[in-house]
């Protein structure tokens, strides 16, 4: 283990600021219908960064008013992630509510840690109780030392370090509905019934409303109970930006048809509102008014028009939906517990599981209140006392009374009624997080109104003996309260690998140092992770702070955990877990894990790891989140299907010359932007100090090349060093202003030429057509501030490849403009023989010609020429791309870049924020829909641990927090393969021991009744029936043809190899059977 800080400290603070501890709080009447259709407006451009709000709004339900802003009040560099799933305007509001969290158990300390992530205005923490031996089950906030402290008073501090712009403060007594009034949104996760249905009722009345939230976790269930007031606004329901389509025809009639190019599905659905825009001819619709959409179908739909009279559909046109708000009506919490309404389900193998655990928590709360105090673990006395009260309320139940009540899980229920166990909280900590955010802000769709979860599967199969259950006076008291003191042994022995150390490793860390897991003598944990830790990680990946920028992941988190739980043996690696990195991940080493568990941001690295679980027969968790989406899937050797057995399907990626040439969207923009910033400023350097590093060499290999490409990168190359090579930072505007002028104006015209306005294709339909947009030059001006902005931003970034200094008075715009003035820019004549690639099939746009190997000897006799000027030792930088770095001028150049071009194409622009997330592909995150992956992962773990559950026990899990959605069914069963008595799957691989011969190795097979026909290790062939000469190998050991035939190195510590074997049954059916390893002396 790995420990960075010898300080005493749980965490050290942070030092952020934001502009959400700066924003004032008012008081604000209901929502007019015009807020709620501009609101609705911004909601759905939030993503494309939206104008700003000024003056006083409300949203929601009223509460929560904001004042005007500007974007720099947001710091992007560290919110950029949340950003790309709430945009701004959802982000100002967070920053600017206040939050009460009371009951500062593990469920408490859950949500407080994600809203604070988030960055609200203020969380007030309210506790009247001391802290206990029993919360350390789950509560990653305290400490033995904290034992007997008020929980809220100990919390304070250590939540501060999160993020120091969100105020925290503690509350000691016991509250009254009147302090209620200082809220947005109050929640309370340990409050009687009674106090709750007091409470409700005061914010539900209250104007304007205040959203309450009463959650609770017991054991291995919990539930949620949400009221947002008699009228509740929705400004986003899904937060997805609006769907488009680009159309290709309209027709007369009542209702009209709108007909759409087939590049993309159609996504609207019936009742949806849409707006028409540049369309040609039929302008009548351009008039911005919203039309219900009818009779959707792919690639079609109606809309509720007649457009018998109106003017013939020519072309072009863009048609957008409308995205509008909703009212929700919330029922007081003592009106809801008789007419819950519907449930939202999780488990829809489980459809009367809500019904009954609505009972059983209210019967839960009579208990209580009749014995003051808990059911104890393991008496069946309290549990039989508990399942009376809730048959006795069900035989009151006037609609929807339940036919059967299921004891064995009231008794369960019961057993661990007391306890809050650390995944439960994780996950419902990420759900009423996810909540408490819909309230404040009005984006996407709240839980209507209650929800219900257990996962009794996560039980050990075996019954639990009562005395198994008794307290052992340790801090994993509670759990052991649930599953018994063997299985908490299992927990605290096993050997788990943890790959990656990024938002979800920072939560599986702090779950597992809270579960006891890897902290007995036996275990050990293993995490591993390449990357450094980043600003924008912060907003997640909780156990980083700001000084620890630029420091290994790994190192840092594992350091933390020890602090969340001292007894937790980990070690640290900074390995990226590959095929290179296998003499560190050994076979010694995979084949002593008891479990795998995935915390990785890319599908290649999941299907490496995948792979080895398959071979050395592994479970494997794996997760994944996307915005408000999280995905877990459960990998269990010889039961289910492996993670590579289904694929995705591929991104559909835009064609090559649409990128370059016809772009219809901003994406497409982007794209080349992105494409054209690493040609000029990393690709091209780097070919310009290959060459200059090895000259000879280099030129050998573009003279072997010979093509169109080693042609293009050679003109590149010369252009570097010769035509636009740069001594001083007014070479550096000349390039820039003369790099706007190609791209757009000089191209532009250019493509116009060769395909004018009216050109045919050769079918005789008009070329631009859509999806194509017809573009027009953008003129350069000093008056227009984007493009002197691109300008700079390109000067400043060609200064830098060649290593010129940047001048002071780049900083005065006057002076800038006068530099940009003195640049001549040549004028520029189209060119008949001009070949624009219109093929979407084609994959480069370098076209070849007879003369490219005459053309490249030239060149190399103009760069060797060139290269005669230069100074010894003389070379280029390349720059790569950084997208989270504002002050770089990276994303300055890119959405310039982007900008400039959807003008050219009358293309809607996006601002800085939008551009870098779609440029620089990043990952939507969030830390609510975080901690609920984990919080599943974690539910599955004490099953793998457990090692006794059958394939239904499992489940794969889908969450969208967003409308809420979940989808939760067990895993697809491993496909087996039967032959004679003999079956297989996945999983299996055979194994030959003995050293053996080519001959017995087939011998071997043919015993089982299988012909082999091919033998391979890795690409190479050892063996194949059909070549006369393979014979002679028929006496040869196996491991010689490997080291001899395959020219294989084997290392040291590994004593087999692997092959691959081709073979048919007696009736010359092919078979496959599962990888061979072959053990040698």
């Amino acid at each position: 283990m790995v420990n960075s800080s010898g300080s005493p400290e749980f965490m050290l603070p942070v030092k952020r600021t934001t502009a959400g501890a700066e924003l004032g709080l008012v008081d604000s009447s209901e929502p007019t219908k015009k807020h709620c259709a501009n609101l609705a407006s911004d909601a759905a451009s939030s993503m494309a960064g939206g104008s700003s709000l000024n003056g006083t709004v409300a949203v929601g339900n009223g509460k929560l008013a904001i004042g005007g802003g500007n974007v720099s009040e947001i710091d992007e560099d560290l919110h950029s992630r949340q950003l790309a799933v709430y945009g701004r305007e959802t982000m100002r509001r967070l920053f600017a509510s206040n939050i009460l969290i009371s009951g500062l158990q593990g469920l408490g300390a859950e949500i407080a840690k994600n809203l604070i992530l988030a960055g609200v205005k203020s969380v007030s923490l309210h506790d009247v109780g001391t802290v206990e031996l029993w919360d350390l089950s789950s509560n990653f906030i305290f400490s033995e030392e904290d034992i007997g402290k008020n929980r809220a008073l100990a919390s304070v501090t250590k939540l501060q370090e999160l993020n120091n712009s969100v105020m925290i403060s503690a509350l000691t007594s016991e509250m009254t509905k009147e302090q209620l009034a200082d809220f947005q949104a109050v929640v309370f996760t340990d409050i009687s019934l009674e106090k709750a249905i007091e409470f409700d009722d005061y914010c539900h009345r209250h104007q304007p409303p205040i959203a309450f939230i009463k959650s609770e976790v017991r054991g291995l269930f919990g539930s949620v109970f949400c009221d947002f007031g008699p009228e509740f606004t929705v400004l986003d329901v899904d937060g997805k930006d609006p769907h488009t389509g680009i159309i290709a025809s309209i027709s007369n009639d009542n209702p009209a048809l709108v007909a759409c190019v087939d590049d993309e599905r159609v996504e609207f659905e019936d009742g949806d509102l849409v707006v028409f825009s540049e369309v040609r001819g039929m302008t009548e619709l351009n008039d911005g008014k919203p039309r219900k959409v009818m009779n959707t179908r792919p690639y079609s739909f109606s809309i509720e028009e007649d457009t018998t009279n109106y003017a013939q559909y020519e072309r072009g046109g863009i048609v957008t939906q409308v995205k509008q708000p909703k009212v929700l009506s919330f029922k007081p919490l003592h009106q809801a517990l008789k007419d819950p309404g519907d449930f939202l389900l999780s488990d829809f193998s489980k459809l009367d599981r809500p019904r009954l655990l609505h009972l059983a928590f209210q019967a839960l709360e009579k208990f209580r209140v009749e014995m003051g105090r808990f059911p104890l673990a393991g008496s069946e006395e309290d549990a039989q006392k508990l399942i009376v009260i809730t048959a006795n309320m069900n035989n009151t139940v006037a609609d929807g009374k339940l036919e059967e009540i299921d004891e064995k899980l009231l008794r369960n229920f019961a057993f661990g009624a007391r306890a809050v166990l650390n995944p439960m909280a994780a996950l419902f900590g990420g759900l009423v997080g996810q909540e408490v955010v819909k309230a404040c802000s009005g984006k996407f769709h709240p839980l209507v109104q209650f929800f219900y979860f257990d996962s009794v599967e996560s039980l050990p199969m075996e019954p639990l003996d009562p005395n198994d259950l008794r307290p052992l006076n340790s801090r994993y008291d509670a759990q052991i309260s649930v599953f018994g003191s063997k299985l908490q042994k299992k927990l605290e022995d096993a050997k788990v690998f943890v790959v990656g150390s990024g938002a979800l490793g920072c939560e599986f860390l702090k779950n597992l140092a809270l579960m006891g897991v890897c902290c007995g003598d036996e275990g050990k944990m293993t995490i591993t992770d390449d990357d450094v830790i980043e600003k924008s990680n912060l907003t997640r990946q909780f156990l980083f702070r700001d000084w620890n920028i630029g420091q290994a992941k790994s190192t840092v988190a594992s350091s933390a955990a020890t602090l969340i739980n001292s007894r937790l043996h980990v070690e640290a690696l900074q390995n990226r877990a590959s095929p290179e990195s296998e003499n560190v991940f050994h076979d010694t080493f995979w084949e002593n894990l008891s479990v795998v568990i995935n915390a990785l941001d890319n599908v290649n690295a999941r299907l490496y790891i995948d792979q080895r679980c398959v071979y050395f027969q592994k479970p494997l968790l794996e997760s994944g989140t996307l915005g408000a989406l999280c995905n877990i899937q459960t990998v269990i050797p010889h039961l289910t299907k492996n993670y590579g057995a289904t694929r995705d399907p591929p991104e559909k990626q835009a064609p090559m010359c649409t990128v370059h040439s016809f772009p219809h969207n901003i994406d497409h923009c982007l794209t080349w932007a992105r494409s054209e910033f690493e040609g000029l400023l990393e690709k091209t350097p780097t070919e310009v100090n290959a060459y200059l590093s090895s000259p000879s060499e280099y030129i050998s290999a573009m003279k072997k090349a010979g093509d169109a490409q080693a042609r293009d990168i050679l003109e590149r190359v010369l252009e570097c060093l010769d035509k636009d090579k740069c001594d001083t930072f007014q070479d550096c505007i000349t390039w820039a202003r003369l790099k706007f002028e190609d791209y757009f104006v000089n191209r532009v015209k250019q493509l116009t030429y060769t395909f004018p306005e009216d050109a045919l294709t050769s079918s005789g339909a008009p070329f631009w057509s859509a999806p194509k947009r017809f573009p027009r030059p953008v003129h350069f001006s000093n008056e227009d501030s984007s493009h002197i902005n691109f300008v700079l931003a390109a000067a400043i970034l060609r200064a830098e490849t060649f290593a010129i200094p940047v001048p002071d008075w780049v900083k005065s715009p006057a002076k800038l403009a006068d530099a940009v003035d003195k640049v001549i820019v040549p004028d520029f004549m189209p060119r008949r023989d001009a070949k624009i690639v219109t093929d979407e099939k084609a994959t480069s746009l370098s076209t070849a010609s007879m003369d490219d190997a005459v053309v490249i000897d030239e060149l190399v006799m103009r760069l060797e020429s060139c290269k005669q000027k230069l100074p010894v030792g003389y070379k280029m930088n390349p720059i790569q791309f950084e997208k989270d770095d504002d002050s770089n001028f990276h994303m300055d150049m890119i959405a310039g870049l982007a900008n400039m071009r959807a003008r050219n194409y009358s293309i809607p622009e996006v601002d800085k924020l939008k551009a870098k997330f779609i440029a620089g592909r990043i990952i939507p995150a969030i830390a609510t829909s975080t901690a609920m992956a984990t919080g599943f992962v974690c539910l599955e773990l004490y099953k793998v641990l457990d090692g006794h559950h059958k394939l239904e026990d499992y489940r794969d899990t889908f969450v969208n927090l967003a409308t809420p959605f979940f989808s939760m069914a067990e895993p697809a069963a491993a496909t087996s393969v039967k032959h004679r008595d003999l079956s297989w799957t996945v999983w299996d691989r055979w194994v030959l021991r003995g050293d053996p011969t080519l001959r017995k190795f087939l011998q071997w097979l043919k015993d089982k009744g299988l012909n082999a026909y091919s033998i391979s290790y890795g690409s190479c062939l050892l063996y194949n029936s059909m070549f006369p000469r393979h014979a002679d190998r028929m006496d040869r050991k196996m491991v010689d043809l490997v080291r001899d035939v395959a020219k294989a190195e084997l290392p040291p510590y590994r004593r087999h190899f692997d092959v691959v074997v081709a073979c048919e049954d007696e009736d010359d059916n092919d078979v496959d059977i599962p990888l061979v390893s072959v053990y040698f002396e």
